[in-house]
């Protein structure tokens, strides 16, 4: 379809129009069982924005998060990702994702600059060995072998392999579970960085905090749906309450705390 602008030039109207979401899911469904995981969840993340995933334990978060990233089949549901699909595209997709898991197993025999080198070794472009080293703040612990490294630690080595193709998308489950709070805080300078280049984030988190200080929108899930979704601070207003919180608003729609098993 073509369109004519103002000066009569023809355009082609589909360069006109705004781009796919950068992560898009309706009536996704998954079951274990008799355990309903993910019972017809819809969901889009627009391009650029970080997204928060928050719930109890049990609620759906992480099964959610695994089929976007590719790593389940939904029983039910479409998932498109970059305007593109599992089914089809999985080879394109994965060069243009970045994903961390809740518990990524890494070489304990391998060093850090030999772990980050073999995941850059899977893709076809990225930033170098020493920029994503410098990005993470691991200098002082590029010749120390995974083993050795400590809880934190692990975990943003676990994010770094997750950066080492420059992706356009990055999911991220629970990235932050085992930092010291100056740790976490320049974790968010890196998602915040990450960003400012035209990156897209989703992540699940049990930080308040965290949801608060990096997300542009959160969607919080229950029984496998999305009970709310919007801006942080309009969740917050829609308590109606002065002083209350993220955590509040939580409570009041799922009746339980964020550490609740």
């Amino acid at each position: 379809m073509y369109t004519l602008c103002h000066n009569h030039e023809v355009i082609d109207a589909a360069r006109l129009e705004p781009p796919p979401p950068a992560v898009a899911c309706r009536g996704l469904q998954k079951r274990y069982g008799d355990v309903v995981a993910v019972a017809g969840l819809d969901l889009e993340v627009r391009r650029g924005e970080c997204f928060g995933l928050l719930g109890p334990n049990g609620a759906g978060k992480t099964t959610t998060i695994e089929i976007l990233e590719g790593l389940l089949a939904p029983d039910a549901g479409e998932v498109e990702v970059l305007g593109l699909r599992w089914g089809r595209h999985a080879r394109a997709l994965r060069q243009r994702l970045g994903i961390q898991l809740q518990e990524t197993q890494l070489s304990e025999k391998l060093t850090v600059e030999e772990t980050i080198r073999l995941f850059r070794s899977f893709y076809r472009r990225g930033p170098s060995v020493d920029e994503v080293i410098q990005l993470v703040e691991l200098e002082s612990k590029r010749g120390s072998r995974v083993g050795k490294l400590s809880g934190g630690q692990r975990q943003r080595l676990s994010v770094a392999c997750a950066l080492v193709n420059q992706p356009e998308v990055l999911f991220l489950d629970e990235p932050t579970t085992g930092l010291d709070p100056q740790s976490r805080r320049h974790f968010w300078d890196v998602l915040r960085a990450f960003r400012s280049r035209g990156g897209t984030v989703l992540l699940t988190t049990h930080y308040m905090d965290e949801a608060q200080s990096v997300c542009d929108r959160v969607g919080i899930v229950d029984q496998g749906r999305i009970i709310a979704l919007d801006t942080p601070e309009a969740l917050v207003r829609g308590l109606g309450e002065a002083g209350k919180t993220l955590e509040d608003v939580f409570v009041a729609l799922t009746g339980r705390h964020l550490r609740d098993d």
